[in-house]
C-alpha cells in the first residue's frame, strides 16, 4: 500500500520509514517545503503541531487536493482534543493517538479494501467532526455551539433515512471507537426507534439534539477514566456519574437549548423504580423523550466495541433491555423490538 506521510518534523520521517517499509511504500513530504507532486491513490498520514497557525494553512492547502486519497489518518495525542477538533475539520478519516498505531489502522484499511468496503461515508465524517468540535469546545471551557449538534442530528437522520439503521451502526462501529462511537450509536439508535415508530420531523429532530448532547459532560471526566481500557472502579464510577449534572451545567444557559434536551442531558441514567442518577426520579417525574433516551443510551453500549469486551449481539443486548421490567417502560422496549434487532 501507498502511504503518504506529510509531517512538519523531518526528524520523524526515518522512524516512520523504519516502521512502514518494506511493507508498503512510503512516500515523504515536509510541510513548507518546495514540492509540487500530487497526492493520488493510497493512505495520507499526517503528523504535525496542529496547534500552529503555519503548518494548519499547509495543510489545508494539501487537503484540498487530495480526494482520490481514500484514508486520511492524523496523528494526535487522545489527550489534546482541540488538535482532534482541528484534524477532523481539516478532512481526517481517523486519528491515532501515537505513530505505532498506524500499522494497526493502514492493516484496517486493507482488510475493508480486499473485502470491498466503502470508505467512510461523508455523513459519517461529517458528524463525527461535529462531535468532535462540541467535545473540543466543551472540554476546554469554551462556548458550545448548538449549530454543531443540529449538523451532526442532522447528518445522522439524512445517513439513517437514505441507509437504514443496520448500515449506520454498522459505519460507525467500522470508523470510530470510544467516546465518539458511543454518542453516534446513541444518536442513531434513538433516531432509528423514532423514525420506526413513526415520529413526526419535530420530534425525531427533538429526540436526535437530546441524543447527540446527552454525554456532552463527559468532555469534563479526567481522560484517565473516560479511556480507561478496562472496568471503571468504584470511586472512577463516582467520578464518571457526574457526567449527566457536568452536561446540564454546561448547557443549561446555553441560547437556544430547550428543556427537552436539558431533561434529555440530566436524566438519561434515570429508571423507573427510582434506582438511577443523579435525581432518583421515579416513573411519574421521567418524561418519555428521557423513556426513549434511556433505552437507546442502554442499547447503544452494549452493542458497541469496548477495551475490555466485545461488542455484544443486538439480540443478547435487547434481551438485556427485556429483563429490565420495572426500570424501563415495557411498552417502549416492545416498541422498540423492530430496531433493536433490525428485522
Amino acid at each position: 500500500m501507498l502511504v503518504h506521510f506529510v509531517t512538519d518534523a523531518p526528524n520523524k520521517i526515518p522512524a516512520i520509514r523504519a516502521m512502514l517499509e518494506p511493507e508498503h511504500a512510503v512516500e515523504s513530504r515536509v510541510l513548507g517545503a518546495a514540492d509540487q507532486r500530487a497526492l493520488s491513490n493510497g493512505v495520507l498520514v499526517v503528523d504535525a503541531d496542529l496547534r500552529k497557525a503555519v503548518p494548519v494553512e499547509q495543510l489545508k492547502a494539501i487537503m484540498r487536493d487530495v480526494e482520490s486519497v481514500s484514508e486520511k489518518l492524523f496523528v494526535v495525542q487522545s489527550h489534546l482534543r482541540d488538535m482532534v477538533a482541528q484534524a477532523f475539520a481539516l478532512g481526517a478519516t481517523a486519528v491515532v493517538s501515537r505513530p505505532r498505531e498506524i500499522v494497526t489502522k493502514l492493516a484496517q484499511v486493507e482488510r475493508a479494501q480486499k473485502s470491498d468496503l466503502a470508505i467512510e461515508p461523508p455523513g459519517l465524517a461529517s458528524a463525527a467532526a461535529s462531535f468532535s468540535s462540541l467535545f473540543s469546545a466543551a472540554g476546554k471551557g469554551k462556548q458550545i455551539t448548538l449549530s454543531d449538534a443540529e449538523n451532526a442530528t442532522l447528518e445522522v437522520v439524512n445517513g439513517i433515512k437514505q441507509k437504514g439503521l443496520n448500515a449506520w451502526l454498522d459505519d460507525v462501529r467500522r470508523y470510530h471507537e470510544g467516546t465518539f462511537q458511543h454518542c453516534l450509536l446513541v444518536t442513531g439508535v434513538a433516531i432509528g426507534f423514532a423514525l420506526d415508530v413513526g415520529f413526526a420531523g419535530a420530534d425525531v429532530k427533538r429526540l436526535g439534539m437530546a441524543a447527540t448532547l446527552h454525554d456532552i459532560g463527559k468532555a469534563r471526566i479526567p481522560l484517565s477514566i473516560l479511556d480507561k481500557p478496562a472496568q471503571l472502579a468504584p470511586d472512577e464510577d463516582e467520578i464518571m456519574r457526574q457526567h449527566p449534572v457536568i452536561g446540564f451545567e454546561l448547557l443549561q444557559d446555553l441560547p437556544g437549548v430547550t428543556p427537552e434536551i436539558l431533561d434529555g442531558v440530566r436524566h438519561h441514567h434515570e429508571f423507573l423504580d427510582g434506582s438511577g442518577y443523579p435525581d432518583s426520579l421515579t416513573a411519574s417525574q421521567i418524561s418519555d423523550l428521557v423513556r426513549l433516551l434511556t433505552i437507546s443510551d442502554i442499547f447503544a453500549a452494549l452493542i458497541e466495541t469496548r477495551p475490555y469486551r466485545p461488542a455484544m449481539p443486538r439480540q443478547n443486548a435487547y434481551q438485556i433491555l427485556c429483563s429490565m421490567d420495572g426500570k424501563l417502560e415495557r411498552a417502549l422496549v416492545t416498541a422498540f423490538r423492530r430496531s433493536a434487532l433490525g428485522a
